[in-house]
């Protein structure tokens, strides 16, 4: 709630704003407070054309995360961390994961 807060203090006046979001249920929880100024509109479910961070969770688990025994909380959050800053090491990649030839084909 703080962070849609947040966004909503950023909005100018007189203008809306519209938060995209995928389907996590807190996302869409009846429990959300959504000020005046912001509509939630929900991505489809599993559209990761629309969604190009869904590329990105996808090519850290399958470089550096999948296929693992994890040992205890602490190890998935080590890993994690250590797939996230290889990943910010490479901001090409990080780009063309984003890229979808449809929206720069103009």
């Amino acid at each position: 709630m703080l962070h849609l807060a947040e966004i909503s203090a950023k909005v100018v006046a007189g203008r809306h704003a519209a938060l995209l979001v995928d389907q996590a249920a807190w996302h869409l929880s009846a429990h959300l407070v959504v000020p005046d100024n912001i509509t939630i509109v929900p991505l489809p479910a599993k559209c990761p054309e629309l969604n190009p961070q869904e590329n990105v969770w996808e090519f850290m688990r399958d470089n550096w995360l999948s296929n693992r025994v994890f040992t205890c909380y602490d190890n998935i959050v080590d890993h994690c961390c250590d797939a996230w800053n290889k990943l910010i090491d490479q901001p090409w990649r990080i780009m063309s994961l984003g890229l979808r030839d449809w929206a720069h084909g103009f």
